[in-house]
């Protein structure tokens, strides 16, 4: 799992998909396959890049109305989303098929005010399925 520093970190190189693709390798078709399963399944949420001063980088804030779904940042070799849940969401991530490791993760998670967040390391096509899985939590809580 990388460990780096973001790579999207300068605010005059707008994340195209050229420059995605530059950055995670041999990854893109694992991106190519989220961003295809995301278009179909949730044409109502709202993509937006922004250059964040405060983690001088370039982060992905996905939305549904006013509300975010999650925020996705650019990784050397990688890609990563994550989620900001409150406890009412514990019962139903600990009851859900994601793997034990990210419900450990969240469990154990550095708590923010009255939320916590929730990473996936897209490394294989079964990170999709996570990643619905939350989307689908992250909806109803």
């Amino acid at each position: 799992m990388p460990t780096e520093k973001p790579i999207l970190i300068d605010p005059d190189q707008y994340p195209t998909d050229d420059v995605i693709y530059a950055c995670i390798g041999n990854k893109k078709a694992l991106w190519m396959s989220l961003f295809e399963t995301l278009h179909e399944k949730h044409s109502d949420f709202s993509e937006e890049w922004r250059y964040y001063k405060d983690g001088k980088n370039w982060l992905m804030k996905v939305t549904r109305k006013s509300k975010t779904i999650f925020w996705l940042s650019v990784w050397k070799k990688a890609f990563k989303m994550t989620f900001y849940f409150s406890d009412k969401a514990e019962e139903l991530i600990h009851q859900s098929d994601i793997s034990d490791d990210l419900k450990e993760e969240f469990k154990h998670g550095k708590r923010f005010g009255k939320i916590r967040g929730l990473t996936i390391v897209f490394s294989k096509k079964k990170d999709i399925e996570y990643a619905e899985t939350l989307i689908a939590i992250r909806r109803k809580v």
